[in-house]
């Protein structure tokens, strides 16, 4: 029994076109497959994830291109910087009497210009990017994969080469390429893969351009942007700024130029026309958005009250109390804040969030604890910036992203992150000087983003708020005067601390702790929340100067504490560490 007659790998087309063949067979109406998936998407998941394949898909980078062929299934990991809206395309058109299909491609394999019968539908435009931060050991599991896509590639050449050699050794036969024009499957295999030359020569663009000749772009891994374009998927399901893995045909050309008259294809979006030799093209079959879990090798499936969590806590907190020179308050305020994420809003207010600011610090402390603060977290969240705040850099650089309309693209801004991002502003660099009207404007959007947890973006004519889930890390001499964030403690290291970085089985295993505590639901109970509320107007009597901010910073702090063992639910003897660490950090603050 011969196997399907097309390769989901090296020709993803070929098995676009047969379902698509399949549903007209079956008297679909063209017309009616517009915005539906008429088989090729489910044959993809079955491929990919029944059949477990997805790891043999190469994944695009820089690297990964020199070798990737055209037309081939690929996959991307990046971050949606800009959102170019909708392209109208010829989908699908008659051949004399039969139906054809241009979905997934840039370039139509059959001539359409003689067509009378035509039908147009749309696609959905993303400019796509790495993900702002990416540390090394997250963007690994990109190498990992296309490890195991050239094994695997390796692996089943030296199989037909066996095959082969079998075959003509014991069998001693000769098959000649006239031998094969009588095989239905090699048939069918040419008929989907690749046109005849004279067909070939009437080929007519659709959008962008392909070829079996690809030239490497001059990027490295952080401009490394790739044009999705994304079909029979609504709008809210791909939002700015979100994380996603992208699996489709890759189109990429750096020769073939066609002038627009020529060109199939509606839009007016000056990035849609970028050199395909510097933007490759990915027509996305299925999408999947990315979480934390997705940028770690390796993810234990264990119960929420495994030991495994508290043996995690242990070992992290005394890894991060050695290298902060043994001090074991500001310790405990960085694991909850590492655990910290926005996990609802109210208003504009944005619970989970827990901003520290570490004070007390010079620009020489900076260089010993700083420094190995810094590449602590870098080993442990897979996005971390570390902005080095100083007047020259508020006055230079834009914040905000800003709308270029003469390009009709969105200019990124350095505070254009993805939802789940270290980031470390360094104040110590800064000095008395005067702030322009640009640095004004930034050092607002930096308070903003701390306070709301939102980016103000700038479309010339309106601003509009873009939510955020960004960790915020202040480093300050003193009480840092343009961030307040929600927890103060000043630096107190009682030695020079450590500088040595855990081996990389235990590191794997506090970024799965980190991710997983991040994850967890959480609920407090009903005799607990009374208990905490007697607290509070107990607190709120003796020190008349707490507020709301206060006591919702401490529920916050009451959930870290709990998730940070596992548990799922405040205790009472998690809200007793709660209170414990809030005398001690209000003592070094007094």
């Amino acid at each position: 029994m011969g196997g399907p007659p097309y390769d989901c790998l090296a020709n993803p087309l070929g098995a676009v076109r047969l379902t698509f063949d399949k549903a007209m067979a079956s008297g679909s109406q063209a017309s009616s497959l517009d915005g539906k998936d008429w088989g090729a998407a489910d044959l993809f998941r079955h491929f990919l994830f029944d059949q477990s394949k997805l790891s043999q898909v190469p994944i695009l980078n820089p690297a990964s291109l020199k070798w990737i062929q055209p037309n081939t299934l690929v996959r991307f990991r990046g971050m949606i910087q800009d959102m170019l809206g909708n392209e109208f395309y010829v989908g699908a058109y008659k051949d004399d009497s039969v139906w054809r299909t241009n979905k997934y491609m840039d370039v139509a394999q059959f001539p359409v210009g003689s067509s009378p019968e035509m039908r147009i539908w749309e696609r959905k435009l993303f400019y796509c990017v790495p993900v702002p931060g990416l540390n090394s050991w997250a963007d690994s599991v990109s190498q990992v994969a296309n490890d195991t896509h050239v094994n695997w590639i390796s692996q089943q050449t030296d199989k037909r080469g066996r095959m082969d050699f079998e075959a003509v050794d014991h069998q001693n036969v000769h098959v000649s390429g006239d031998m094969l024009e009588d095989i239905p499957i090699a048939k069918r295999m040419r008929e989907y893969s690749h046109p005849s030359p004279s067909s070939q020569s009437h080929n007519c663009m659709i959008a962008g351009a392909c070829s079996s000749k690809a030239v490497v772009p001059d990027v490295n891994k952080n401009s490394f942007p790739c044009l999705v374009k994304v079909y029979d998927s609504p709008e809210s399901d791909l939002k700015l700024n979100d994380v996603f893995e992208f699996v489709g045909i890759l189109t990429y050309d750096s020769e073939l130029a066609v002038e627009e008259d020529d060109c199939d294809h509606f839009s007016d979006d000056a990035l849609v026309h970028l050199p395909p030799n510097t933007v490759p093209r990915l027509h996305c079959i299925i999408h999947r958005k990315l979480a934390l879990h997705d940028f770690l090798q390796s993810s234990p499936v264990i119960e929420p009250k495994s030991h495994l969590f508290k043996d995690a806590r242990e070992t992290l907190l005394r890894h991060l109390t050695t290298i902060l020179g043994n001090d074991g308050v500001a310790a405990n305020f960085m694991l909850l804040h590492l655990l910290s994420r926005v996990h609802s809003r109210v208003g504009n207010v944005a619970v989970g969030k827990l901003s520290l600011n570490l004070t007390c610090l010079s620009k020489e402390s900076i260089s010993i604890f700083g420094t190995r603060l810094k590449t602590v977290i870098e080993n442990l969240a897979p996005f971390t910036t570390c902005l080095p705040l100083s007047v020259e850099y508020l006055n230079r650089d834009y914040f905000a992203p800003k709308k270029d309309y003469q390009a009709n693209r969105l200019i990124p801004g350095v505070l254009q992150l993805a939802e789940g991002t270290h980031l470390i502003i360094d104040e110590t660099q800064l000095e008395t000087g005067t702030l322009n009207s640009v640095g004004v404007d930034n050092a607002r959007l930096l308070k903003n983003l701390i306070e709301t947890q939102k980016v103000e973006y700038d479309f010339t004519y309106y601003k509009m708020e873009m939510a955020a889930d960004v960790q915020l890390l202040i480093w300050s001499e003193g009480k840092s005067n343009i961030l307040p964030a929600d927890v103060i403690i000043p630096f107190q290291p009682s030695s020079a601390g450590s500088s040595e970085v855990a081996i990389k089985e235990t590191l794997d295993s506090w970024r799965w702790y980190l991710a997983t505590v991040r994850s967890l639901p959480h609920s407090i109970e009903t005799e607990i929340q009374k208990e905490i509320e007697n607290d509070l107007v107990a607190a709120r009597q003796a020190d008349r100067s707490l507020g709301s901010e206060d006591f919702s910073r401490m529920l916050t702090m009451g959930r870290l504490i709990s998730a940070s063992f596992g548990d799922v639910s405040l205790s009472i003897e998690h809200w007793q560490m709660v209170k414990e660490l809030e005398r001690l950090r209000r003592e070094r603050l007094n």
